[in-house]
């Protein structure tokens, strides 16, 4: 591990820039004093324990840093011989990268669950799961990442178009008896009836769409030029 530039360790001061205490997150605030003996982590045998992650400091438990056993937390908190480790003055365990990606690496720990501010990258939190040597996240993150490339080429939703005609009589079990996927858009009268028998029967023309990949087999599908018209005519009438 390569410990931080010394303008962050110095007394009282983190590499945000705050002065005086030094800057604690995640549920405990950061004190005057921070090597105060009444502080989380200092108690000998403590199950708190406290990271300096880029000059901020984390505050957590040892049962969440040790949710991956083969983790490079796991390792720090067992105190493994061959893990070249540092403690700053206060006793915290220095780890030289960025602490604004450290927040879902930690909260993934606590429950499993990777949340992000949507201000951040996927790429920031795969890059720092992969130096914390996460793999079941490292596997998350990438799923996210493929996720949103596949959805960024797959462009703008498209819609396929049926116009069906139809009596008076059959609009009901026509439109509860669409397939899945279809929704109805639109009825038209076309302006004529039939007489059939000694009953009056009003045509209608029913428009129903449903959203369609961008290509099907290699054939890209517009809506057609008749269910253009007819959803324009029947808007003013």
């Amino acid at each position: 591990m390569v410990p931080v530039r010394s303008s962050q360790l110095s007394p009282g001061a983190v590499s945000s820039g705050c002065s005086g205490a030094g800057r604690s997150v995640f549920g405990f605030p950061g004190k005057s004093n921070p090597g105060s003996p009444s502080e989380p982590g200092d108690k000998p045998g403590s199950r708190w324990v406290r990271l300096n992650v880029g000059g901020t400091y984390f505050i957590t438990t040892k049962q969440t840093l040790c949710r991956d056993p083969k983790s490079f937390l796991f390792r720090l908190c067992q105190e493994d011989p061959d893990l070249d480790s540092d403690k700053d003055e206060t006793g915290a365990y220095l780890i030289d990268r960025d602490p604004t990606y450290f927040g879902p690496i930690l909260n993934y720990l606590r429950h499993g669950k990777l949340i992000m501010d949507k201000n951040l990258a996927e790429e920031g939190v795969l890059e720092e799961a992969e130096f914390y040597n996460i793999a079941s996240l490292v596997r998350l993150v990438k799923e996210r990442i493929r996720d949103n490339e596949n959805r960024t080429s797959q462009g703008p939703v498209k819609h396929v178009y049926r116009v069906l005609q139809c009596q008076e009589e059959e609009l009901t079990q026509m439109v509860s008896t669409m397939s899945d996927g279809w929704k109805f858009e639109q009825l038209i009268s076309i302006g004529s009836s039939y007489n059939y028998g000694n009953e009056d029967q009003a045509e209608f023309l029913c428009v129903v769409s449903r959203e369609l990949n961008n290509s099907t087999n290699g054939i890209v599908i517009e809506p057609t030029e008749k269910a253009k018209i007819l959803q324009e005519r029947g808007s003013r009438m």
